[in-house]
């Protein structure tokens, strides 16, 4: 499938992750209607509007996730909705407001405008492995999860972990609406999101990577999921492209804990003052694994965990976060 003369919408267009999106939809040749909190706020735009072939097929539109029908004229007239936006925050003093709100009823939201769209023919979802992996189950050293995981609720909220909760009540809300109303859905559930910056801004995402080359002095002992933002908006613009995509895609170039972080940047880095123990080194916690089947049935290849290591430092140097 060509993207000439396709148009499509990006949600929350000026997140990490959107942005990368909206650079591969014009780099194929699609037009782009953005939705943006502030249009009017460079911070959020000129990273996009400077995009090749921005000036001719990216057009931005203001919209917030909560506000019923901002979406109808932005999704009007278009084949794909890529809906991105969503509250990426850990801990807030009002989690259902500030977090699991702008998720779950903002994405029911948009899908409530694209169903009064007879032109849409797939709607992908940004959704994420905190929708996946989260069900109290023992993530122990044999364990392979894969897109028929589903993350509990219930044991999200009781382990306080807003974040999931947020992910998989919209995950729910997303997959119900879309086949009450015979919606083409397709959620991505990526990891960790690591890689270069478009935005000027850090993300959350990036942050672990931040922390870890500013001078802290242990490690904390963590194990993440690890993806490159360029494989991620890459599956984005396939799970619309490609007709035979259904369903869930976890997303997840590697799991690593942040030992293992440390040890390929002090191979890269060796001036730099990076930790030198783990805060429990008696009792690291295990390395599960994540299946890239499903995935790669997507085309993604996806891209080595050392050079998105490599390319998140030297990008964040670069926007001047920090100076070595």
């Amino acid at each position: 499938m060509s993207g000439e003369q396709k148009v499509v919408c990006v949600t929350g267009a000026s997140g990490y992750i959107a942005s990368w999106v909206v650079k591969l939809l014009l780099e194929r040749g699609y037009a782009v209607k953005a939705s943006v909190r502030d249009p009017n706020d460079p911070r959020k735009t000129e990273h996009l509007l400077s995009l090749d072939g921005a000036k001719e097929r990216l057009h931005l539109f203001k919209a917030g996730l909560l506000d019923e029908g901002a979406f109808d004229a932005i999704v009007d007239g278009c084949e794909g909705v890529f809906h991105a936006a969503s509250a990426v925050l850990l801990s807030a003093n009002d989690p259902q407001a500030e977090i699991i709100d702008p998720a779950a009823k903002g994405t029911l939201n948009v899908l409530k405008s694209c169903v009064k769209v007879p032109s849409i023919k797939r709607v992908v979802v940004t959704s994420s492995i905190a929708s996946v992996a989260f069900n109290g189950k023992p993530l122990s050293s044999d364990v392979v999860v894969d897109e028929t995981w589903f993350s509990d609720p219930v044991y999200c909220e009781q382990q306080k972990f807003w974040y999931m909760v947020s992910k998989t009540l919209a995950e729910e809300a997303a997959w119900k609406f879309a086949k009450e109303n015979r919606i083409d859905l397709v959620t991505l559930h990526p990891a960790l999101v690591i890689g270069p910056l478009l935005q000027p801004t850090i993300n959350l995402s990036v942050k672990p990577i931040l922390n870890l080359i500013t001078g802290a002095q242990t490690l904390p002992n963590e194990v993440y999921t690890f993806v490159d933002v360029r494989d991620v908006a890459y599956s984005h613009v396939q799970a619309f492209d490609v007709p035979s995509a259904r369903g869930r895609y976890c997303l997840v170039q590697c799991v690593a804990h942040l030992i293992d972080a440390l040890k390929i940047l002090k191979e890269l880095y060796p001036s730099l003052n990076l930790p030198e123990k783990c805060e429990d080194d008696n009792h690291l916690l295990p390395i599960y694994q994540v299946s890239k089947e499903k995935a790669k049935s997507l085309g993604v290849n996806f891209i080595p965990f050392e050079v998105s290591l490599k390319d998140t430092v030297e990008s964040i140097k670069k926007k001047g976060f920090v100076n070595f």
